[in-house]
């Protein structure tokens, strides 16, 4: 600490606050020594301890009284801090009722910060339930084993994310496929969505070759480029970006999730359900929950006939926040939690 304030004075800058990484709490003789030598007030001294998540840091920077240091040394009025809510988050994360399984099951699990979104998504979820989320990487390709039981064994949800590319993509639909039939809690996100409705297009309504036009050129292109976005050479400008509303309908799993029938989420893909398939998807069963406003778009798919199977056009791992737990993640952390206290009888 000396030192570095040593190199600060040395460039003419004065610190106002010293926060100091340390494994405990520092004792008050080490703060006012700290104080001492490096000329700022001991109650500047902020002890920044180890703790048990990250989200303990605001907490233990305000019972340091931080936010009055800083407000004082700016001049700024002081007001009464309410971290109730925050609270009650961190409590979620620090003291889980029960611990649940999912399996990620991407292309990119050997990096999951590729995955950061969605696991920080699974933590305000989880903390929203008051159930600790243990995640399980599970290769895309690896799915194509004939060990596919083993590799999901005790997994109360299986969760399919985004990407682009077809390494990986038969493992995906394989994992899908296997959590349709074992009634396994589902969420598809992005290439997922996509994923999940060649899978039903494969296996349910008899579409035996039925793939995404971005892979494989075949009569059952499920998934495909809009007409509009066809004759556009560029990559780029074929990307749907950005915030879109959707359209989410009455007695539905996403309507029970969002309570609304109008959200607006954000995108970033090019290929889209065909809706020269729309039909006869339905027809065999598939629930198409949420449609864009002009009723062109797929946005969110479901299944009738399974505890909890829904998958979404968007992302909406990006727009999870702390305190306020993305919907779909919420209640399907919500669906696993329900498939493993029946599936362990507690």
């Amino acid at each position: 600490t000396q030192h570095s304030v040593k190199n600060l004075l040395e460039l003419g800058i004065q610190p106002d606050v010293l926060i100091c990484r340390s494994e405990k709490k520092l004792a008050k003789d080490i703060r006012e020594k700290i104080a001492l030598f490096c000329n700022v007030d001991s109650r500047a001294v902020i002890s920044a301890y180890d703790v048990h998540s990250i989200y303990e840091v605001p907490l233990v920077l305000q019972k340091e009284k931080m936010d009055l240091l800083v407000t004082s040394r700016l001049h700024l009025p002081e007001r009464k801090i309410k971290l109730d809510e925050w609270e009650n988050f961190v409590d979620g994360i620090r003291n889980p009722t029960r611990e649940v399984e999912i399996a990620v099951c991407g292309k990119y699990i050997t990096h999951l910060d590729a995955y950061k979104s969605i696991m920080e998504a699974f933590i305000h979820s989880g903390a929203a339930n008051q159930v600790k989320v243990k995640i399980k990487p599970v290769n895309a390709e690896d799915c194509l084993s004939d060990n596919l039981e083993e590799l999901l064994k005790g997994v109360s949800g299986i969760l399919v994310p985004g990407g682009f590319g077809e390494r990986g993509i038969e493992g995906k639909i394989k994992a899908i496929e296997y959590a349709r039939e074992n009634k396994i809690p589902f969420f598809g996100i992005c290439l997922g969505l996509q994923c999940a409705v060649v899978e039903f297009a494969r296996n349910v309504c008899g579409m035996k070759n039925a793939n995404s036009s971005e892979f494989k050129k075949t009569k059952f292109n499920v998934i495909d480029l809009m007409p509009g976005q066809k004759d556009i050479k560029e990559m780029g400008a074929t990307m749907r970006l950005g915030a879109y509303p959707c359209v989410i309908y009455d007695k539905t799993k996403a309507f029970d999730a969002y309570k609304t029938n109008y959200i607006s989420e954000r995108h970033r893909h090019r290929y889209e359900v065909n809706n020269k398939f729309r039909k006869k998807l339905i027809d065999h069963g598939l629930v198409i929950s949420g449609l864009s406003p002009d009723k062109e778009l797929v946005e969110m798919i479901e299944l009738k006939d399974h505890p909890w199977f829904v998958a979404c056009q968007f992302h909406p791992e990006l727009k999870s926040r702390a305190t306020n737990a993305h919907p779909l993640f919420r209640e399907f952390v919500r669906a696993a939690m329900e498939y493993s206290i029946v599936k362990s009888g507690n």
